[in-house]
Protein backbone atom coordinates (compact mmCIF):
# COMPACT_ATOMS: atom_id res chain seq x y z
CA UNK A 1 0.00 0.00 0.00
CA UNK A 2 2.56 2.61 1.13
CA UNK A 3 5.32 3.41 3.58
CA UNK A 4 4.94 5.33 6.83
CA UNK A 5 7.60 7.35 8.62
CA UNK A 6 7.71 7.84 12.40
CA UNK A 7 10.01 10.35 14.05
CA UNK A 8 11.92 8.75 16.96
CA UNK A 9 14.22 11.65 17.80
CA UNK A 10 15.55 14.77 16.12
CA UNK A 11 17.90 12.91 13.81
CA UNK A 12 16.36 9.45 13.49
CA UNK A 13 13.23 8.24 11.75
CA UNK A 14 11.71 4.77 11.40
CA UNK A 15 10.00 3.65 8.21
CA UNK A 16 7.38 0.93 8.09
CA UNK A 17 5.80 -0.71 5.10
CA UNK A 18 2.00 -0.88 5.08
CA UNK A 19 0.84 -3.89 3.08
CA UNK A 20 -2.58 -4.75 1.70
CA UNK A 21 -4.88 -7.12 3.55
CA UNK A 22 -4.39 -10.75 2.60
CA UNK A 23 -6.93 -13.54 2.94
CA UNK A 24 -6.32 -15.74 6.03
CA UNK A 25 -5.36 -19.38 5.51
CA UNK A 26 -8.84 -20.66 6.38
CA UNK A 27 -10.41 -18.39 3.77
CA UNK A 28 -7.94 -19.58 1.15
CA UNK A 29 -8.69 -23.21 2.01
CA UNK A 30 -12.43 -22.63 1.73
CA UNK A 31 -11.98 -20.88 -1.58
CA UNK A 32 -9.97 -23.80 -2.92
CA UNK A 33 -12.66 -26.23 -1.76
CA UNK A 34 -15.48 -24.29 -3.45
CA UNK A 35 -13.72 -23.25 -6.66
CA UNK A 36 -12.50 -24.87 -9.86
CA UNK A 37 -9.23 -23.81 -11.41
CA UNK A 38 -9.07 -20.70 -9.25
CA UNK A 39 -12.61 -19.48 -10.04
CA UNK A 40 -15.70 -19.75 -7.81
CA UNK A 41 -18.82 -20.00 -9.95
CA UNK A 42 -22.28 -18.90 -8.86
CA UNK A 43 -23.16 -22.56 -8.31
CA UNK A 44 -20.16 -23.07 -6.04
CA UNK A 45 -20.89 -19.81 -4.19
CA UNK A 46 -24.43 -21.11 -3.66
CA UNK A 47 -23.01 -24.29 -2.07
CA UNK A 48 -20.71 -22.16 0.10
CA UNK A 49 -23.65 -20.10 1.36
CA UNK A 50 -25.55 -23.21 2.39
CA UNK A 51 -22.75 -25.36 3.79
CA UNK A 52 -20.41 -22.80 5.42
CA UNK A 53 -22.57 -19.74 5.97
CA UNK A 54 -25.48 -21.96 7.10
CA UNK A 55 -27.92 -19.99 4.95
CA UNK A 56 -30.20 -22.95 4.39
CA UNK A 57 -32.71 -20.99 2.32
CA UNK A 58 -30.12 -19.42 0.03
CA UNK A 59 -30.89 -19.73 -3.67
CA UNK A 60 -28.80 -19.60 -6.80
CA UNK A 61 -30.34 -16.19 -7.40
CA UNK A 62 -28.85 -15.04 -4.08
CA UNK A 63 -25.41 -16.09 -5.28
CA UNK A 64 -25.90 -14.15 -8.52
CA UNK A 65 -27.08 -11.13 -6.49
CA UNK A 66 -23.84 -11.20 -4.48
CA UNK A 67 -21.83 -11.21 -7.70
CA UNK A 68 -23.89 -8.30 -9.03
CA UNK A 69 -23.26 -6.42 -5.78
CA UNK A 70 -19.54 -6.94 -6.18
CA UNK A 71 -19.85 -5.55 -9.68
CA UNK A 72 -21.69 -2.50 -8.29
CA UNK A 73 -18.92 -2.07 -5.72
CA UNK A 74 -16.57 -1.67 -8.72
CA UNK A 75 -14.40 -4.64 -7.89
CA UNK A 76 -13.89 -4.89 -11.64
CA UNK A 77 -10.24 -5.76 -11.84
CA UNK A 78 -10.76 -8.96 -9.85
CA UNK A 79 -14.28 -9.81 -10.94
CA UNK A 80 -14.85 -12.05 -13.91
CA UNK A 81 -18.05 -13.11 -15.56
CA UNK A 82 -17.28 -16.77 -14.93
CA UNK A 83 -17.10 -16.23 -11.19
CA UNK A 84 -14.94 -14.98 -8.33
CA UNK A 85 -11.20 -15.16 -7.98
CA UNK A 86 -9.72 -15.38 -4.48
CA UNK A 87 -9.36 -11.62 -4.01
CA UNK A 88 -12.97 -10.98 -4.99
CA UNK A 89 -14.17 -13.76 -2.68
CA UNK A 90 -12.10 -12.31 0.18
CA UNK A 91 -13.44 -8.81 -0.46
CA UNK A 92 -16.99 -10.16 -0.48
CA UNK A 93 -16.47 -11.75 2.94
CA UNK A 94 -15.03 -8.50 4.28
CA UNK A 95 -17.70 -6.27 2.71
CA UNK A 96 -20.68 -4.51 4.28
CA UNK A 97 -22.98 -6.81 2.29
CA UNK A 98 -21.89 -9.67 4.61
CA UNK A 99 -22.87 -8.40 8.11
CA UNK A 100 -23.07 -10.49 11.32
CA UNK A 101 -26.80 -9.76 11.72
CA UNK A 102 -29.31 -10.38 8.96
CA UNK A 103 -30.68 -7.01 7.88
CA UNK A 104 -33.36 -8.78 5.82
CA UNK A 105 -34.73 -10.36 8.99
CA UNK A 106 -36.16 -7.01 10.10
CA UNK A 107 -38.84 -6.98 12.77
CA UNK A 108 -39.46 -10.71 13.08
CA UNK A 109 -40.69 -11.21 16.65
CA UNK A 110 -44.36 -11.46 17.66
CA UNK A 111 -45.45 -7.88 18.33
CA UNK A 112 -48.99 -8.73 19.47
CA UNK A 113 -48.24 -9.51 23.12
CA UNK A 114 -48.78 -6.97 25.95
CA UNK A 115 -46.12 -4.27 26.41
CA UNK A 116 -44.99 -6.02 29.60
CA UNK A 117 -43.66 -8.91 27.47
CA UNK A 118 -40.92 -6.78 25.90
CA UNK A 119 -37.64 -5.18 26.83
CA UNK A 120 -38.15 -1.53 25.82
CA UNK A 121 -35.32 0.83 24.81
CA UNK A 122 -35.46 3.42 27.61
CA UNK A 123 -33.71 6.71 28.24
CA UNK A 124 -33.06 8.49 31.54
CA UNK A 125 -33.16 12.28 31.83
CA UNK A 126 -33.38 12.26 28.05
CA UNK A 127 -33.05 16.05 27.75
CA UNK A 128 -29.53 16.37 29.22
CA UNK A 129 -26.62 17.04 26.89
CA UNK A 130 -23.94 15.99 29.38
CA UNK A 131 -23.53 15.53 33.13
CA UNK A 132 -26.40 15.50 35.62
CA UNK A 133 -25.41 18.68 37.48
CA UNK A 134 -24.48 21.49 35.11
CA UNK A 135 -25.02 20.51 31.47
CA UNK A 136 -27.54 22.15 29.15
CA UNK A 137 -31.06 20.81 28.74
CA UNK A 138 -32.08 20.54 25.11
CA UNK A 139 -34.30 18.71 22.66
CA UNK A 140 -31.20 17.64 20.68
CA UNK A 141 -30.34 14.55 22.80
CA UNK A 142 -34.03 13.58 22.67
CA UNK A 143 -33.93 13.68 18.86
CA UNK A 144 -30.67 11.72 18.83
CA UNK A 145 -32.13 9.07 21.13
CA UNK A 146 -35.24 8.65 18.98
CA UNK A 147 -33.08 8.24 15.88
CA UNK A 148 -31.16 5.49 17.66
CA UNK A 149 -34.43 3.68 18.30
CA UNK A 150 -35.09 4.69 21.93
CA UNK A 151 -38.81 4.30 22.71
CA UNK A 152 -39.08 5.75 26.24
CA UNK A 153 -38.23 9.42 26.76
CA UNK A 154 -38.06 10.89 30.26
CA UNK A 155 -38.87 14.54 30.94
CA UNK A 156 -38.59 16.25 34.34
CA UNK A 157 -41.12 19.08 34.27
CA UNK A 158 -40.98 22.13 36.53
CA UNK A 159 -42.54 25.62 36.71
CA UNK A 160 -40.43 28.36 35.16
CA UNK A 161 -39.17 31.23 37.31
CA UNK A 162 -42.36 33.25 36.73
CA UNK A 163 -44.49 30.20 37.65
CA UNK A 164 -46.58 30.70 34.49
CA UNK A 165 -45.05 28.15 32.12
CA UNK A 166 -43.45 24.70 32.12
CA UNK A 167 -39.77 23.92 31.63
CA UNK A 168 -37.75 20.73 31.42
CA UNK A 169 -34.69 20.55 33.66
CA UNK A 170 -32.99 18.40 36.26
CA UNK A 171 -34.37 19.94 39.45
CA UNK A 172 -32.04 21.05 42.21
CA UNK A 173 -29.06 21.36 39.88
CA UNK A 174 -27.39 24.00 37.72
CA UNK A 175 -28.70 22.54 34.45
CA UNK A 176 -30.12 25.18 32.11
CA UNK A 177 -33.80 24.59 31.22
CA UNK A 178 -35.51 24.01 27.89
CA UNK A 179 -39.16 24.75 27.18
CA UNK A 180 -41.46 21.73 27.48
CA UNK A 181 -43.31 22.64 24.29
CA UNK A 182 -40.06 22.51 22.31
CA UNK A 183 -39.35 18.99 23.58
CA UNK A 184 -42.90 17.84 22.82
CA UNK A 185 -42.77 19.17 19.26
CA UNK A 186 -39.41 17.48 18.64
CA UNK A 187 -40.75 14.18 19.97
CA UNK A 188 -43.74 14.43 17.63
CA UNK A 189 -41.51 15.19 14.63
CA UNK A 190 -38.94 12.44 15.26
CA UNK A 191 -40.83 9.78 17.27
CA UNK A 192 -41.21 7.36 14.38
CA UNK A 193 -38.12 8.19 12.32
CA UNK A 194 -36.68 4.69 12.71
CA UNK A 195 -39.49 2.69 14.31
CA UNK A 196 -43.28 2.78 14.06
CA UNK A 197 -43.72 1.21 17.48
CA UNK A 198 -45.05 3.32 20.36
CA UNK A 199 -43.15 6.03 22.19
CA UNK A 200 -43.72 6.36 25.93
CA UNK A 201 -43.07 9.72 27.61
CA UNK A 202 -42.39 9.30 31.32
CA UNK A 203 -42.99 12.52 33.22
CA UNK A 204 -41.38 13.35 36.55
CA UNK A 205 -43.91 15.95 37.58
CA UNK A 206 -43.20 18.90 39.90
CA UNK A 207 -46.09 21.13 38.80
CA UNK A 208 -48.93 23.03 40.39
CA UNK A 209 -52.46 22.00 39.44
CA UNK A 210 -52.74 25.00 37.11
CA UNK A 211 -49.54 24.09 35.29
CA UNK A 212 -50.65 20.47 35.06
CA UNK A 213 -53.70 21.72 33.19
CA UNK A 214 -51.44 23.78 30.92
CA UNK A 215 -49.22 20.76 30.32
CA UNK A 216 -52.27 18.66 29.44
CA UNK A 217 -53.29 21.27 26.88
CA UNK A 218 -49.78 21.31 25.36
CA UNK A 219 -49.64 17.53 25.12
CA UNK A 220 -53.14 17.26 23.64
CA UNK A 221 -52.56 19.99 21.06
CA UNK A 222 -49.14 18.67 20.09
CA UNK A 223 -49.96 14.99 19.64
CA UNK A 224 -53.68 15.04 18.90
CA UNK A 225 -54.84 11.65 17.61
CA UNK A 226 -51.37 10.18 18.13
CA UNK A 227 -52.04 10.18 21.88
CA UNK A 228 -53.24 6.94 23.46
CA UNK A 229 -55.37 7.42 26.56
CA UNK A 230 -57.60 5.24 28.70
CA UNK A 231 -60.61 6.21 30.78
CA UNK A 232 -59.47 3.94 33.63
CA UNK A 233 -56.48 1.92 34.74
CA UNK A 234 -55.66 -0.73 32.16
CA UNK A 235 -56.45 -4.33 33.05
CA UNK A 236 -53.76 -5.45 30.60
CA UNK A 237 -51.27 -3.48 28.57
CA UNK A 238 -51.98 -3.20 24.83
CA UNK A 239 -49.51 -4.67 22.34
CA UNK A 240 -46.83 -2.72 20.45
CA UNK A 241 -48.57 -3.72 17.22
CA UNK A 242 -51.87 -2.19 18.31
CA UNK A 243 -50.06 1.00 19.39
CA UNK A 244 -48.10 1.68 16.20
CA UNK A 245 -47.38 5.39 15.76
CA UNK A 246 -49.01 6.20 19.11
CA UNK A 247 -47.62 8.18 22.05
CA UNK A 248 -48.34 7.19 25.66
CA UNK A 249 -47.91 9.25 28.82
CA UNK A 250 -46.68 7.56 31.98
CA UNK A 251 -46.47 9.29 35.36
CA UNK A 252 -47.87 9.34 38.88
CA UNK A 253 -49.81 12.48 39.81
CA UNK A 254 -47.79 14.15 42.59
CA UNK A 255 -49.17 14.18 46.12
CA UNK A 256 -48.40 17.85 46.41
CA UNK A 257 -46.58 20.55 44.49
CA UNK A 258 -42.87 20.02 45.09
CA UNK A 259 -40.67 23.09 45.17
CA UNK A 260 -37.26 22.63 43.62
CA UNK A 261 -34.60 21.86 46.16
CA UNK A 262 -31.51 23.97 46.28
CA UNK A 263 -28.43 22.63 44.57
CA UNK A 264 -26.62 20.21 46.81
CA UNK A 265 -22.97 21.05 47.16
CA UNK A 266 -22.13 18.00 49.23
CA UNK A 267 -20.27 15.12 47.72
CA UNK A 268 -17.94 14.97 44.76
CA UNK A 269 -19.18 15.93 41.31
CA UNK A 270 -17.65 12.83 39.84
CA UNK A 271 -19.77 9.72 39.84
CA UNK A 272 -17.98 6.45 39.32
CA UNK A 273 -15.06 7.83 37.33
CA UNK A 274 -16.64 6.47 34.17
CA UNK A 275 -15.88 9.37 31.84
CA UNK A 276 -13.60 6.98 29.99
CA UNK A 277 -15.50 3.89 30.99
CA UNK A 278 -14.23 1.83 28.10
CA UNK A 279 -11.21 1.22 30.32
CA UNK A 280 -13.37 -0.20 33.12
CA UNK A 281 -15.00 -3.59 33.00
CA UNK A 282 -18.77 -3.86 33.40
CA UNK A 283 -19.52 -4.31 37.08
CA UNK A 284 -20.49 -7.73 38.38
CA UNK A 285 -24.26 -7.92 38.66
CA UNK A 286 -23.73 -9.57 42.04
CA UNK A 287 -21.75 -6.58 43.29
CA UNK A 288 -22.67 -5.56 46.82
CA UNK A 289 -24.71 -2.41 47.25
CA UNK A 290 -23.48 0.00 49.90
CA UNK A 291 -26.21 1.88 51.75
CA UNK A 292 -23.93 4.89 52.01
CA UNK A 293 -23.90 5.15 48.21
CA UNK A 294 -27.65 4.91 47.91
CA UNK A 295 -28.31 8.61 47.48
CA UNK A 296 -30.85 8.04 44.75
CA UNK A 297 -32.61 10.94 43.17
CA UNK A 298 -36.19 11.46 44.29
CA UNK A 299 -38.23 10.24 41.35
CA UNK A 300 -41.61 11.23 42.83
CA UNK A 301 -42.70 7.62 42.82
CA UNK A 302 -43.27 7.14 46.53
CA UNK A 303 -47.01 6.80 46.93
CA UNK A 304 -49.73 4.89 45.19
CA UNK A 305 -51.50 6.63 42.34
CA UNK A 306 -54.85 6.03 44.00
CA UNK A 307 -54.05 8.16 47.06
CA UNK A 308 -57.05 10.53 47.54
CA UNK A 309 -54.79 13.48 48.43
CA UNK A 310 -53.05 12.99 45.11
CA UNK A 311 -56.39 12.87 43.28
CA UNK A 312 -57.66 16.16 44.65
CA UNK A 313 -54.41 17.97 43.82
CA UNK A 314 -54.37 16.80 40.22
CA UNK A 315 -55.88 18.57 37.22
CA UNK A 316 -58.51 16.14 35.83
CA UNK A 317 -57.55 16.84 32.20
CA UNK A 318 -53.95 15.97 33.10
CA UNK A 319 -54.91 12.76 34.87
CA UNK A 320 -56.96 11.60 31.86
CA UNK A 321 -53.81 11.66 29.71
CA UNK A 322 -52.00 9.07 31.84
CA UNK A 323 -52.04 5.75 29.99
CA UNK A 324 -49.47 3.92 32.12
CA UNK A 325 -50.03 4.65 35.81
CA UNK A 326 -46.95 4.67 38.03
CA UNK A 327 -46.49 4.34 41.78
CA UNK A 328 -44.89 2.19 44.44
CA UNK A 329 -47.89 1.87 46.72
CA UNK A 330 -48.02 1.87 50.49
CA UNK A 331 -45.92 -0.45 52.60
CA UNK A 332 -42.69 -2.17 51.68
CA UNK A 333 -41.26 -4.09 48.78
CA UNK A 334 -43.72 -6.97 49.01
CA UNK A 335 -46.58 -4.49 48.67
CA UNK A 336 -44.88 -2.71 45.77
CA UNK A 337 -44.57 -6.03 43.92
CA UNK A 338 -48.17 -7.03 44.53
CA UNK A 339 -49.78 -8.30 41.32
CA UNK A 340 -53.33 -6.97 40.93
CA UNK A 341 -55.44 -9.17 38.62
CA UNK A 342 -57.69 -6.21 37.78
CA UNK A 343 -55.13 -3.61 36.72
CA UNK A 344 -51.54 -3.15 35.55
CA UNK A 345 -49.09 -0.42 36.45
CA UNK A 346 -45.50 0.74 36.31
CA UNK A 347 -43.09 0.56 39.24
CA UNK A 348 -39.77 2.45 39.37
CA UNK A 349 -36.74 1.31 41.38
CA UNK A 350 -33.22 2.68 41.45
CA UNK A 351 -30.35 0.39 40.47
CA UNK A 352 -29.47 0.23 44.17
CA UNK A 353 -33.02 -0.69 45.20
CA UNK A 354 -33.08 -3.40 42.54
CA UNK A 355 -29.73 -4.79 43.69
CA UNK A 356 -31.09 -5.25 47.20
CA UNK A 357 -34.52 -6.42 46.08
CA UNK A 358 -33.29 -9.29 43.89
CA UNK A 359 -31.60 -10.83 46.93
CA UNK A 360 -34.82 -11.09 48.92
CA UNK A 361 -37.59 -10.85 46.32
CA UNK A 362 -36.08 -12.13 43.07
CA UNK A 363 -38.95 -14.47 42.19
CA UNK A 364 -41.58 -11.88 43.08
CA UNK A 365 -39.90 -9.36 40.75
CA UNK A 366 -40.07 -11.80 37.84
CA UNK A 367 -43.73 -12.59 38.57
CA UNK A 368 -44.48 -8.87 38.81
CA UNK A 369 -42.87 -8.15 35.42
CA UNK A 370 -44.89 -10.83 33.68
CA UNK A 371 -47.93 -8.49 33.83
CA UNK A 372 -46.65 -5.13 35.04
CA UNK A 373 -43.83 -2.84 33.93
CA UNK A 374 -40.70 -2.35 36.02
CA UNK A 375 -38.49 0.65 35.33
CA UNK A 376 -34.94 0.82 36.71
CA UNK A 377 -33.03 4.11 36.82
CA UNK A 378 -29.41 5.05 37.64
CA UNK A 379 -28.46 5.86 41.21
CA UNK A 380 -28.32 9.55 42.06
CA UNK A 381 -24.56 9.80 42.46
CA UNK A 382 -23.95 9.07 38.77
CA UNK A 383 -23.40 12.79 38.23
CA UNK A 384 -21.19 12.09 35.21
CA UNK A 385 -24.10 10.38 33.37
CA UNK A 386 -22.46 6.97 33.59
CA UNK A 387 -24.54 3.79 33.62
CA UNK A 388 -24.79 0.42 35.34
CA UNK A 389 -24.83 -3.24 34.32
CA UNK A 390 -28.31 -3.74 32.80
CA UNK A 391 -28.33 -7.53 33.18
CA UNK A 392 -29.41 -7.52 36.80
CA UNK A 393 -32.60 -5.85 35.57
CA UNK A 394 -33.03 -7.79 32.32
CA UNK A 395 -32.55 -11.20 33.93
CA UNK A 396 -35.36 -10.32 36.36
CA UNK A 397 -37.72 -9.22 33.60
CA UNK A 398 -37.46 -5.42 33.95
CA UNK A 399 -38.75 -3.85 30.74
CA UNK A 400 -37.60 -0.24 31.09
CA UNK A 401 -33.92 -0.20 32.01
CA UNK A 402 -33.34 3.55 31.90
CA UNK A 403 -29.92 4.65 30.68
CA UNK A 404 -28.12 7.95 30.24
CA UNK A 405 -27.85 7.81 26.45
CA UNK A 406 -25.38 10.69 26.38
CA UNK A 407 -22.88 8.70 28.47
CA UNK A 408 -20.10 6.41 27.32
CA UNK A 409 -18.86 3.04 28.41
CA UNK A 410 -19.31 -0.67 28.29
CA UNK A 411 -22.70 -0.67 30.00
CA UNK A 412 -24.12 1.54 27.25
CA UNK A 413 -22.56 -0.72 24.60
CA UNK A 414 -24.55 -3.61 26.09
CA UNK A 415 -27.70 -1.52 25.75
CA UNK A 416 -26.88 -0.79 22.11
CA UNK A 417 -26.26 -4.50 21.55
CA UNK A 418 -29.53 -5.65 23.09
CA UNK A 419 -31.57 -3.30 20.89
CA UNK A 420 -29.85 -4.22 17.65
CA UNK A 421 -32.18 -7.22 17.86
CA UNK A 422 -35.62 -7.37 16.23
CA UNK A 423 -34.76 -4.96 13.45
CA UNK A 424 -33.70 -2.20 15.86
CA UNK A 425 -37.34 -1.27 16.49
CA UNK A 426 -36.79 -0.57 20.20
CA UNK A 427 -38.87 -3.54 21.42
CA UNK A 428 -37.28 -6.94 22.05
CA UNK A 429 -39.51 -9.83 23.12
CA UNK A 430 -38.51 -11.24 26.47
CA UNK A 431 -37.61 -14.95 26.31
CA UNK A 432 -40.23 -17.45 27.44
CA UNK A 433 -38.22 -18.28 30.57
CA UNK A 434 -39.14 -14.81 31.91
CA UNK A 435 -42.77 -14.98 30.83
CA UNK A 436 -43.90 -18.44 31.83
CA UNK A 437 -43.64 -20.46 35.01
CA UNK A 438 -41.84 -23.78 34.69
CA UNK A 439 -42.66 -27.12 36.32
CA UNK A 440 -44.27 -26.81 39.77
CA UNK A 441 -45.00 -23.14 38.96
CA UNK A 442 -41.33 -22.22 39.41
CA UNK A 443 -40.08 -18.98 37.90
CA UNK A 444 -36.69 -18.44 36.29
CA UNK A 445 -33.72 -18.13 38.64
CA UNK A 446 -30.84 -16.18 37.01
CA UNK A 447 -28.35 -17.64 39.50
CA UNK A 448 -29.40 -21.28 39.19
CA UNK A 449 -26.93 -23.77 37.73
CA UNK A 450 -28.38 -24.70 34.36
CA UNK A 451 -27.19 -27.13 31.67
CA UNK A 452 -25.36 -25.75 28.64
CA UNK A 453 -27.84 -25.29 25.78
CA UNK A 454 -25.35 -24.50 23.07
CA UNK A 455 -21.73 -23.47 22.57
CA UNK A 456 -20.77 -20.49 20.44
CA UNK A 457 -17.45 -20.97 18.66
CA UNK A 458 -15.89 -17.70 17.52
CA UNK A 459 -12.89 -17.39 15.20
CA UNK A 460 -11.24 -13.96 15.08
CA UNK A 461 -9.39 -13.92 11.79
CA UNK A 462 -8.22 -10.34 11.32
CA UNK A 463 -9.08 -6.66 11.33
CA UNK A 464 -8.61 -3.73 9.01
CA UNK A 465 -9.70 -0.14 8.41
CA UNK A 466 -7.81 1.77 11.09
CA UNK A 467 -5.32 2.88 8.46
CA UNK A 468 -8.12 4.77 6.69
CA UNK A 469 -10.01 6.14 9.69
CA UNK A 470 -7.15 7.35 11.91
CA UNK A 471 -4.00 9.45 11.60
CA UNK A 472 -0.93 7.23 11.41
CA UNK A 473 0.31 8.57 14.79
CA UNK A 474 -3.09 8.29 16.54
CA UNK A 475 -2.21 5.12 18.47
CA UNK A 476 1.57 5.39 18.68
CA UNK A 477 3.78 8.32 17.78
CA UNK A 478 6.79 6.09 17.06
CA UNK A 479 5.46 3.01 15.26
CA UNK A 480 2.35 1.36 13.81
CA UNK A 481 -0.18 0.11 16.36
CA UNK A 482 0.02 -3.07 18.45
CA UNK A 483 -3.57 -4.37 18.34
CA UNK A 484 -5.26 -7.07 20.38
CA UNK A 485 -8.91 -8.10 20.57
CA UNK A 486 -11.12 -8.96 23.54
CA UNK A 487 -14.03 -11.31 22.90
CA UNK A 488 -16.63 -12.35 25.46
CA UNK A 489 -20.18 -12.87 26.58
CA UNK A 490 -22.52 -10.71 28.67
CA UNK A 491 -25.58 -12.43 30.10
CA UNK A 492 -26.48 -14.50 33.14
CA UNK A 493 -23.62 -14.94 35.60
CA UNK A 494 -22.82 -18.48 34.47
CA UNK A 495 -22.23 -17.32 30.88
CA UNK A 496 -20.22 -14.15 31.55
CA UNK A 497 -16.58 -14.29 30.39
CA UNK A 498 -14.00 -12.24 28.50
CA UNK A 499 -11.06 -13.65 26.54
CA UNK A 500 -8.15 -12.03 24.74
CA UNK A 501 -6.10 -12.59 21.60
CA UNK A 502 -2.36 -12.19 21.41
CA UNK A 503 -1.00 -8.70 20.72
CA UNK A 504 0.42 -8.19 17.23
CA UNK A 505 3.13 -5.55 17.08
CA UNK A 506 3.54 -2.82 14.48
CA UNK A 507 0.68 -3.90 12.25
CA UNK A 508 -2.23 -1.87 10.86
CA UNK A 509 -3.89 -5.07 9.59
CA UNK A 510 -3.60 -7.59 12.45
CA UNK A 511 -4.21 -11.25 11.60
CA UNK A 512 -4.81 -13.00 14.90
CA UNK A 513 -6.47 -16.17 13.57
CA UNK A 514 -7.56 -17.39 17.03
CA UNK A 515 -10.56 -19.46 18.15
CA UNK A 516 -12.65 -19.19 21.31
CA UNK A 517 -15.53 -21.27 22.62
CA UNK A 518 -18.33 -19.96 24.84
CA UNK A 519 -20.69 -22.48 26.50
CA UNK A 520 -24.08 -20.80 26.97
CA UNK A 521 -26.74 -21.79 29.49
CA UNK A 522 -29.15 -18.98 28.55
CA UNK A 523 -28.29 -18.00 24.96
CA UNK A 524 -31.63 -16.15 24.68
CA UNK A 525 -30.22 -13.39 26.91
CA UNK A 526 -26.57 -13.51 25.80
CA UNK A 527 -24.73 -10.70 24.04
CA UNK A 528 -21.43 -11.15 22.21
CA UNK A 529 -18.93 -8.47 23.22
CA UNK A 530 -16.12 -7.50 20.85
CA UNK A 531 -13.45 -4.92 21.59
CA UNK A 532 -10.11 -3.98 20.04
CA UNK A 533 -7.39 -2.16 21.94
CA UNK A 534 -3.90 -0.96 21.15
CA UNK A 535 -1.27 -2.06 23.63
CA UNK A 536 0.69 0.76 25.26
CA UNK A 537 3.62 -0.21 27.44
CA UNK A 538 3.85 3.05 29.38
CA UNK A 539 0.24 4.24 29.54
CA UNK A 540 -3.31 2.95 29.46
CA UNK A 541 -4.05 0.93 26.33
CA UNK A 542 -5.78 2.89 23.58
CA UNK A 543 -9.33 2.18 22.51
CA UNK A 544 -9.63 0.97 18.89
CA UNK A 545 -13.26 -0.05 18.47
CA UNK A 546 -16.12 -2.12 19.88
CA UNK A 547 -19.41 -3.74 19.11
CA UNK A 548 -21.99 -5.80 20.95
CA UNK A 549 -24.29 -8.27 19.20
CA UNK A 550 -27.32 -10.34 20.28
CA UNK A 551 -26.23 -13.98 20.19
CA UNK A 552 -29.75 -15.12 19.29
CA UNK A 553 -29.53 -13.25 15.97
CA UNK A 554 -25.92 -13.98 14.98
CA UNK A 555 -25.53 -15.33 11.46
CA UNK A 556 -23.33 -18.38 11.36
CA UNK A 557 -20.38 -18.45 8.98
CA UNK A 558 -17.66 -15.95 8.12
CA UNK A 559 -18.87 -12.38 8.60
CA UNK A 560 -17.60 -8.80 8.40
CA UNK A 561 -18.18 -7.22 11.83
CA UNK A 562 -18.15 -3.39 11.80
CA UNK A 563 -16.74 -1.68 14.88
CA UNK A 564 -18.02 1.43 16.62
CA UNK A 565 -16.57 4.32 18.61
CA UNK A 566 -16.91 4.74 22.37
CA UNK A 567 -20.05 6.80 21.72
CA UNK A 568 -21.51 3.97 19.65
CA UNK A 569 -21.04 5.59 16.24
CA UNK A 570 -20.03 3.22 13.47
CA UNK A 571 -16.57 3.74 12.00
CA UNK A 572 -16.37 4.24 8.25
CA UNK A 573 -13.87 1.47 7.57
CA UNK A 574 -12.89 -0.43 10.73
CA UNK A 575 -14.14 -4.01 10.87
CA UNK A 576 -13.14 -7.51 11.88
CA UNK A 577 -13.39 -10.73 9.89
CA UNK A 578 -14.90 -13.35 12.19
CA UNK A 579 -16.55 -16.75 12.00
CA UNK A 580 -19.49 -17.83 14.17
CA UNK A 581 -20.52 -21.45 14.70
CA UNK A 582 -22.98 -23.04 17.11
CA UNK A 583 -21.65 -26.45 18.10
Amino acid sequence: MSKQTYRVCFCFRRRFRVVAAEAPADVKNLFNRYSDNGVMSAENLHRFLIEVQKEENATLEDAHAIMNNLHDLKILNIFHRRGLHLDAFFKYLFADINPPLNSKLGIHQDMNAPLSHYFIYTGHNSYLTGNQLSSDCSDVPIIQALHRGVRVIELDIWPNSAKDDVEVLHGGTLTTPVALIKCLKSIKEHAFAVSEYPVVITLEDHLTTALQAKTAEMITQTFGDMLFTSDSCLKEFPSPESLKRRVLISTKPPKEYLQAKEVKETGATKGTDDTEAWGREVSDIKARYNDKDDSDEGEADDDDEEDPTSQQNTAPEYKRLIAIHAGKGKGGLSDWLRVDPDKVRRLSLSEQELGKAVVTHGKEIIRFTQRNILRIYPKGIRFDSSNYNPFNAWTHGAQMVAFNMQGYGRSLWLMHGMFRANGGCGYVKKPDILLKAGPSNKVFDPEATLPVKTTLKVTVFMGEGWYYDFEHTHFDAYSPPDFYARIGIAGVDADVVMKKTKTLEDNWIPTWDEQFEFPLTVPELALLRVEVHEYDMSEKDDFAGQTCLPVSELRQGIRAVPLHSRKGDKYNSVKLLMRFEFI
